[in-house]
């Protein structure tokens, strides 16, 4: 590696996927750089997809999206206890209403059986409404998946991108790439800032990724973004499904489901509508009240609740069924591409994936000594929280002034929040660090001081 370059290893794109790249090179003695062009980590696709943690059971068998994720839940499932990512294993009902779509179950028994997952099962229509007794009537049927789970979407690519940069990787945040070039035995990519070279490039740009693989001299796929569009229950809701509830899979959709949430809310959806602008994540009418009349079918009680928030999710789809992975070692560059909503899941292997393919191209990887990731605070609401913690009160009595009276948020909590390796820089990424302005009142209540703290704050760091 020349001395001269301003980094070994250029990540592009701080999503999930790429801050787990970061992370995993971050390991080794490497000069890493993580740029992304919006003003946070995780704050495009990654805080807007349906957070779950899957077991794979439904991938396409032999896809490496199958592999990958399969091998994701094995090693996020046991990393989020460790760190404080909030992840419960609820299990998952995917619920036949029709004869037509209970003769699939078959199918999908033997795809998860040849993905390597054989604890699902079929239950009879009085054990599904005896553990889902909300459930609308006329189910036909049900597979059980014990193993799917619930996870933090915020907290996950955080806690990569906290690993990272406390192992030595710089993160560069509205640091969008707009030029890219091979110069001799590196690239040089331009940013805002100025130039930056790099022995390797690896491109985990998200919805932009076909772009950059074009700035790269490739043209190997295209993202059309897929919309998704989902519905937040408030709490008071909670308690209507302790299950993922998942719809027969058609050719072109998984379907809505109905979930639990690590916050304690039910969320519901998502659409999924190829668009064109992969800046439009606005809702529509037409959206929503598909997503409405779905849920009256299958949890029709959840419609004397308030919905607490809307928010879409734009998926990085494209021609191609599997994920875009390749490694050019000739030209030290490595693509991470069309990785759909499976990606949370399955960031972890994708890391992995890409790193033992750097080092099949001839990167050297020394790995280091020593290294501890950073402990997350656990916004889960089965964990505990500083507010319920009397000894961490005593020891520290801004643990027991509430801000954000909805979702307990503490005045020490958002001290820590502007304080910890990858800082909190506007109320938006409060809201992804706290649960600050994520409850009922949406803000109207303590917006105020937020917005005073972020100030006051933010200013003394």
């Amino acid at each position: 590696m020349s001395a001269e370059l301003d980094c070994d290893v250029l990540v592009v794109g701080a999503g999930v996927v790429g801050c787990a790249i970061a992370r995993e090179l971050s390991r080794h003695r490497l000069r890493c750089t993580l740029v992304e062009a919006r003003a946070d980590v995780g704050s495009a696709t990654s805080k807007a997809n349906t957070a779950l943690l899957h077991t794979g059971f439904d991938a396409k068998p032999g896809s490496l999206e199958a592999r990958l994720v399969r091998r994701g839940y094995e090693l996020l499932s046991e990393h989020a206890p460790r760190v404080g990512i909030p992840w419960e294993r609820v299990g998952a009902l995917l619920v036949a209403w029709s004869d037509e779509q209970l003769t699939q179950f078959p199918a999908i028994i033997e795809r998860a059986h040849a993905n390597g997952y054989t604890a699902i099962q079929e239950l009879s229509v009085g054990e599904l409404y005896r553990r889902e007794p909300r459930l609308g009537i006329g189910a036909r049927g049900a597979l059980l998946v014990p193993d799917e789970g619930i996870i933090c979407p915020f907290t996950t690519p955080l806690a990569f991108a906290s690993d990272a940069v406390s192992w030595g990787c710089r993160l560069l945040l509205d640091a969008p790439v707009t030029g890219l070039e091979r110069a001799g035995d590196h690239w040089v990519a331009q940013l805002p800032g100025g130039r930056l070279r790099a022995s390797w490039l690896i491109n985990a740009a998200g919805l932009r990724s076909d772009e950059l693989d074009r700035l790269a001299g490739h043209d190997r796929f295209t993202v059309t973004p897929r919309r998704g569009e989902l519905i937040v229950y408030d709490k008071l809701a909670g308690g209507h499904v302790s299950h993922i509830i998942l719809a027969v899979p058609t050719s072109t959709s998984k379907g809505v489901l109905v979930a639990p949430t690590v916050f304690g809310n039910v969320m519901v959806g998502p659409t999924a509508v190829d668009i064109e602008d992969k800046d439009d994540t606005g809702s529509t009418h037409e959206g929503l009240e598909y997503v409405l009349a779905e849920t009256a079918k299958i949890v029709p009680g959840l419609a004397d609740y308030e919905v607490t928030a809307v928010y879409v999710g734009l998926r990085a789809a494209t021609e191609h069924s599997d994920y875009q992975l390749t490694v050019d070692a000739a030209n030290g560059y490595a693509c991470a591409g069309g990785i759909r909503s499976t990606g949370l899941s399955a960031s972890l292997a994708i890391a992995e994936y890409v790193r033992e393919g750097l080092a099949g191209a001839g990167l050297t990887l020394e790995q280091r000594q020593g290294l501890q990731p950073v402990s997350m605070p656990n916004l889960g609401e089965r964990f505990c929280r500083p507010y319920t913690d009397g000894e961490r009160i005593a020891a520290d009595p801004a643990y027991g002034e509430i801000v954000c009276f909805c979702e307990r948020v503490t005045l020490g909590e958002i001290r820590d929040a502007l304080r910890a390796p990858v800082p909190a820089r506007d109320a938006d990424g409060l809201r992804r660090r706290t649960r600050a302005q994520m409850g009922r009142c949406q803000g109207f209540y303590c917006n105020a001081r937020v917005t005073a703290l972020l100030d006051e704050l933010g200013a003394k760091l």
